[in-house]
């Protein structure tokens, strides 16, 4: 009886199970005739015991330790297998007579693995750091996950004739990512609705006790707070950039063409992302209503740069509207002044300033960045 999933025999032999386990035989009619094993099988299996000889230390470490880790003929096409430890055998669950002379490749996962192989290739020819990860098979069919990492080893003459990967297995980690995935597009979607019931709430309770201007104002604010949520959770909640920001938050003002974007790529976290939505909000509706935006031919520059100081990164950022209007201090301080003005600094340890030029309103913020990861 064969196993399904075992790889396939080398030429000149059968696989054969005997409770429940592969034997390799030749095809022979007689069992003890060993003089027709094919030269691969030959090369396979006297390859073990000289490649401990050769490479006695690797193999007594690779045999001791816990991670799963393979030898590999770099001289031969498809990095074959020449010494598998037992760790290894035990993550695959296959023997070592089953390993021994299959590329490097064949647990791969059924399916297209074009990507895959270039992975593979690419860090056994020393081109991507020997770092990749791979989505492999067990004998049983059941798959995981795996970190590869491969390592060149020289000779006395300093030809690389071997290669030697090392597996972590990464399935747990990945269905507990996956299962936090999960978790976070669920709490989105709560968020997003809970935040529209809000709106609806809001909205209908408003209507009739306080004007039009107010009813729109507090719609904007919570439109612009469900955007970048939205925002931030097809990213995970992990990074956004400032661009993705001004972007999504200046579309529902319909803008296109007025307002133009000029900076480096800048990563913010959640907290950055949501503090400075609702100051461009609160910019952009400005603006809307009484600034450059008011004006057929009124205009918006965005624009920032980043700057390294002692006390690390830092971003400087200037709104400046032209074309409309002249800017007028308001008579008393609102909401969204008192938001441009006092949530920077109290959120995220930033300054503002804002003047009311002739030309149009200018808008200067500093804040520190996070440090980057990597």
């Amino acid at each position: 009886m064969v196993a399904a999933d075992a790889p396939p025999a080398l030429p000149g032999y059968r696989r054969e199970t005997h409770r429940e386990r592969d034997v390799v035989r030749p095809t022979g009619t007689s069992m003890l005739n060993i003089a027709i094993k094919s030269p691969e099988q030959k090369a396979a299996e006297a390859g073990v015991d000289g490649f401990r000889q050769d490479r006695g230390p690797f193999v007594v470490a690779a045999e001791r330790t816990r991670m799963a880790m393979v030898f590999t003929d770099a001289d031969a096409p498809g990095n074959p297998l020449v010494f598998a430890n037992e760790a290894f055998l035990t993550l695959t669950g296959y023997s070592l007579e089953e390993v021994l002379g299959q590329a490097f490749g064949f647990l791969l996962s059924r399916g297209d693995n074009q990507t895959a192989n270039q992975r593979i290739e690419a860090a056994f020819a020393g081109e991507s750091g020997g770092h990749f990860e791979m989505h492999d098979r067990r004998k049983d069919g059941s798959k995981f996950w795996a970190a590869v990492v491969v390592c060149p080893v020289e000779d006395a003459a300093g030809h690389i004739g071997t290669h030697v990967a090392s597996f972590v297995d990464l399935t747990d980690h990945k269905r507990e990512a996956e299962h936090l995935r999960f978790l976070l597009a669920e709490m989105d979607l709560r968020t997003l609705n809970t935040l529209a019931t809000v709106r609806a709430i809001a909205v209908q309770t408003l209507r009739g006790v306080a004007g039009e201007a107010v009813v729109e104002a507090f719609e904007g604010r919570i439109q612009a707070l469900s955007e970048t949520h939205g925002l931030l959770g097809r990213h995970n909640w992990d990074a956004v950039t400032l661009r993705d920001v001004l972007e999504r938050v200046l579309e529902p003002f319909g803008q296109a063409g007025r307002v133009t974007l000029e900076g480096a790529v800048v990563q913010l976290g959640a907290k950055a992302a949501l503090t400075l939505a609702m100051v461009f909000h609160e910019l952009a509706s400005n603006a809307a209503a009484h600034g450059s935006l008011s004006a057929p031919a009124g205009r918006v520059a965005v624009s920032w740069r980043t700057e390294i100081a002692d006390d690390g990164e830092r971003m400087f950022l200037r709104w400046q509207e032209s074309g409309g209007p002249p800017a007028v201090a308001p008579e008393h301080q609102g909401f969204g002044l008192r938001l441009i003005e006092g949530g920077l600094a109290r959120d995220l340890a930033g300054e503002v300033h804002v003047a009311y030029d002739r030309a149009g309103l200018v808008c200067r913020i500093a804040m520190p960045l996070p440090a980057r990861v990597g």
